[in-house]
C-alpha cells in the first residue's frame, strides 16, 4: 500500500492521499473514526502505534473523504463507519490533512472536485447469447497479467457494462496478474474448430482469442478497469481487487426493506442458518400474505445484512432480535436474495452490505 504525497499549492490546500489498507481476519486497521463537536470532517483519530495505518502513512487528523472510491465527507458519520467495516479486510481510503482540509472549507472548495472522477474498476456479469459472451482478448506476447478486452457493439458484454478497451483483473473472482498468455488460453477454447483467431491489436503479434470459459457454462464474471483507472492504481503501487469495484451494472442487489409494524406485527421469521460461504447468517422465512414484510418486498429466503442502518456481522440471532425491536413500531432491514448472496461471496465480498442502496 502506498499513498500519495501531498504537495501545497499557492492557497496553502494540499492533495488528497490515498491508502490501501490490507488486513488480516483477526486484525485491525489501526485507528478509530471520530466526529468531534467543533471539528468539521471525519478525523482520523487513535493512529496505532506500529499498526497498518500508521505504517502506511496515516496521520492523526486527517480528514477522510473517500472509501473505495466512494466521496463520504457529506455522509452520515455512523455511515461512514460501516462503510469501512462493510469493507472486510480490505479498504481504499482517501484523506486530506487536516490543515488543508481546513483551509480549502475556508476557501469554499468543492472536496469532492480535488478527487478523481472516477476511480473504481467494474464488475461485470456477462450471460452468453447465442453468438458467445461478445469480446476478446489480446495480450503482449510474452508478458503475464496484461490482457486487454475488445468488445462487440450491442453484444453481451457490452450490455453487462464492460468498457471497450478496459484491462481484465479478475475473471470469475480468480486474479488473472500472474497468468501467461497460454495460461490462460487453458481456461478458453476459441469458437469452432478451437484453434486461435487473429485479429487487429495496437500491439504487434498480440494474439487474440474469444473467451468461452469453460467452467462458466452460459455466464461469466469479470473485474475491469479502463486505462485511466488502471493508470492511477499502477501509479501509486495499488492492487485493484473486487472489494473496490463499482457494482452498479450487476444484477445482483442488495435491498432496503423499511416496515411499519401492523397489529398482527412485521410478518416474517427470523431463523439462523449456514451460508453458502459455509459461515452463519440471519435468514427471513414465513413472509406473510398481506403484512408490513411482504409488502415492502421481503421474500422467502432472503438473507438479512443489517438492521437500521448498522451490519449484524458477527451478531448471534439473539443479538439480531433485540436489534430488529429496538423500536418499537417501525424497522429498515437490508437483505439480498440467495442467487445475489451467493454471487458476492463467490467473488470474495466480505459484506454485501456495503452495497447498501441510498
Amino acid at each position: 500500500a502506498h499513498g500519495l504525497c501531498p504537495h501545497a499549492d499557492g492557497e496553502g490546500v494540499g492533495e488528497p492521499r490515498f491508502y490501501l489498507l490490507s488486513k488480516g481476519s483477526a486484525d485491525t486497521f489501526g485507528f478509530c473514526l471520530h466526529k468531534e463537536l467543533g471539528c468539521r470532517g471525519h478525523i482520523i483519530r487513535q493512529v496505532e502505534l506500529g499498526g497498518l495505518a500508521q505504517r502506511r502513512g496515516l496521520q492523526d487528523g486527517d480528514r477522510l473523504l473517500q472509501v473505495n472510491g466512494h466521496f463520504v465527507d457529506d455522509m452520515d458519520h455512523r455511515r461512514v463507519v460501516q462503510k469501512i467495516k462493510a469493507s472486510g479486510n480490505q479498504v481504499l481510503l482517501a484523506v486530506l490533512d487536516g490543515n488543508s482540509y481546513e483551509a480549502a472549507k475556508a476557501l469554499g472548495r468543492d472536496l469532492s472536485q480535488m478527487l478523481p472522477a472516477d476511480i473504481r474498476p467494474r464488475l461485470c456479469h456477462i450471460t452468453r447469447d447465442k453468438s458467445g459472451f461478445g469480446f476478446s482478448v489480446s495480450s503482449p506476447e510474452g508478458v503475464k497479467g496484461t490482457f486487454q478486452l475488445s468488445v462487440q457493439q450491442d453484444g453481451p458484454a457490452e450490455r453487462a457494462g464492460v468498457p471497450p478497451g478496459s484491462w481484465l483483473l479478475e475473471l470469475n473472482g480468480a486474479s488473472v496478474r500472474s497468468y501467461s498468455h497460454m495460461q490462460l488460453a487453458r481456461k478458453v477454447r476459441a469458437p469452432g474448430a478451437g484453434g486461435w483467431g487473429t485479429g487487429a491489436s495496437n500491439v504487434a503479434k498480440r494474439p487474440v482469442f474469444l473467451i468461452q470459459l469453460k467452467q462458466s457454462g452460459s455466464k461469466v464474471t469479470l473485474l475491469v478497469a479502463s486505462s485511466a483507472v488502471e493508470e492511477f492504481y499502477r501509479l501509486r503501487g495499488l492492487r485493484v481487487t473486487a472489494t473496490l469495484a463499482d457494482t452498479s451494472w450487476l444484477p445482483f442487489k442488495v435491498r432496503k426493506l423499511h416496515m411499519v409494524k401492523g397489529p398482527a406485527g412485521y410478518g416474517f421469521l427470523l431463523k439462523e442458518d449456514d451460508c453458502s460461504s459455509g459461515t452463519t447468517g440471519q435468514f427471513l422465512w414465513d413472509v406473510d400474505a398481506g403484512l408490513p414484510a411482504e409488502q415492502a418486498g421481503m421474500k422467502e429466503g432472503d438473507r438479512l445484512l443489517a438492521v437500521n442502518g448498522e451490519s449484524i456481522e458477527g451478531l448471534d440471532h439473539q443479538q439480531t432480535v433485540l436489534r430488529i425491536c429496538e423500536h418499537d413500531d417501525q424497522v429498515t432491514l437490508l437483505v439480498i436474495d440467495p442467487a445475489g448472496d451467493e454471487f458476492y461471496q463467490s467473488v470474495g465480498f466480505g459484506d454485501p452490505a456495503w452495497f447498501c442502496p441510498g
